[in-house]
């Protein structure tokens, strides 16, 4: 079900509006309608700003990671994907 409404939108923006439809041969309402949801997708997107300030963070994290060798690595892992092949069971003794 449509709802009317009304929005006063300066005449740039209007002559927009009618440029998109006339040359899309939509309604108005369409084009409307399809801005909104265009921007309404986007919206959920970072800003310039809020992306430089993520990556700052990340950054500073990489930088306070204590640096192992890939073999301690390697090692942790493999002892990990054993001890989950086992289904995380005690050994007896342990």
């Amino acid at each position: 079900m449509a709802s009317k409404v009304t929005y006063t939108l300066d005449e740039e923006t209007v002559g927009r509006i009618r440029k998109l439809a006339d040359r899309t041969r939509k309604p108005q309402s369409q084009i409307v309608r399809e801005a909104v949801a265009y921007y309404a997708a986007r919206e959920r997107t970072l800003t310039d700003d809020e992306r430089e300030r993520k990556l700052a963070i990340l950054r500073q994290m990489a930088r306070t990671l204590p640096a192992r060798p890939s073999d301690d690595v390697d090692r942790e892992l493999a002892g990990l994907r054993t001890s989950r092949r086992a289904g995380w069971r005690r050994r007896a003794g342990g």
